[in-house]
């Protein structure tokens, strides 16, 4: 089947007992008569857990390649080509030592840690899920994630391999409560408004709430502003997802019935005006320098 991997086999683990795939089984695809409702299936839900030190995490070779797998919480951000394994795999052991279950929402990739969690979203229809790490895999040139069945058929990818994006969700996410909330943009969101501040001196907007916690006098950027919460919230995932260091400084701040996204306060306008240039050119971000006085 075009979309399903051949796998090459890991240096040999320790024997561990497991089922056997079905007789007469030698090529991958689907079962017959799978679950219905699989589109139902919740994605995995990130949690912190410990990356082990050596076993699946420890530098492997396959068909000559070698590779190092990421051993810190390190963020991650690759596009490349995802395919799928199925049934010549179901209810045998991953590289993590846990039974696969096609079924599940799970994937393997070469290098990111095991167990760990990835954003996967296919570009073509905008469709996103979040998968568990427990395996490794592909080792196609251009291959960057083998996902199990289920993850597939939400992404609509079990027709043959295709260009994915994979963010892998970090511990700082995770506990920051981000990993919800998606990177893109809501459909039923208007574009975000990029609103000047008036210049200084001149009269002050009428306010509808006051400025979140933290935010005051200095100098901030303003990423955009949006009618709706949901618009700023997805907003600033983006933003923390390009640099990790400017999540604590990003804030959320109502003001004449916009809800505003902005990061600061910078010490001075230079160094506020350095890190909009790095996000524009390392991420598309645009933003606009505020000052606050």
């Amino acid at each position: 089947m075009s979309g399903c991997a051949t796998r090459a086999p890991l240096p040999a683990p320790a024997p561990r007992t497991a089922p056997s795939p079905p007789a007469g089984i030698v090529s991958d695809g689907p079962l017959p008569n799978p679950p219905p409702d699989l589109a139902k299936v919740p994605d995995a839900e990130p949690r912190v857990e410990a990356i082990r030190s050596g076993g699946p995490n420890k530098p492997y070779e396959v068909l000559g390649e070698r590779y190092q797998p990421i051993t810190d919480d390190a963020p991650y951000m690759d596009r490349g080509l995802a395919s799928w394994y199925g049934r010549k795999f179901h209810g045998r052991p991953t590289s993590s030592g846990e039974v696969y279950n096609m079924y599940a929402m799970t994937a393997a990739h070469a290098t990111l840690p095991i167990p760990s969690y990835a954003r996967v979203r296919n570009p073509a229809n905008g469709r996103e899920v979040i998968v568990r790490i427990n395996d490794r895999g592909p080792f196609h040139k251009g291959r960057i994630i083998d996902l199990s069945y289920t993850a597939a058929l939400k992404l609509d990818l079990l027709r043959g391999v295709a260009p994915v994006e994979v963010r892998r969700i970090t511990y700082a996410e995770i506990r920051a409560g981000l990993w919800p909330k998606s990177g893109l943009q809501p459909a039923n969101e208007p574009p975000p408004v990029f609103v000047p501040e008036p210049p200084p001196g001149a009269p002050q907007r009428e306010t509808t709430a006051t400025v979140s916690a933290g935010a005051g006098t200095g100098y901030w950027l303003q990423f955009g502003a949006f009618a709706k919460l949901d618009g700023a919230e997805a907003l600033r995932q983006r933003v923390a997802e390009a640099d990790l260091t400017l999540l604590p400084l990003l804030t959320i701040v109502r003001e004449a019935g916009l809800h505003r996204l902005r990061a600061g306060p910078f010490p001075t306008p230079d160094e506020a005006r350095a890190t909009a240039a790095r996000l524009r050119d390392d991420g598309g971000l645009e933003s606009t320098l505020v000052e606050k006085r």
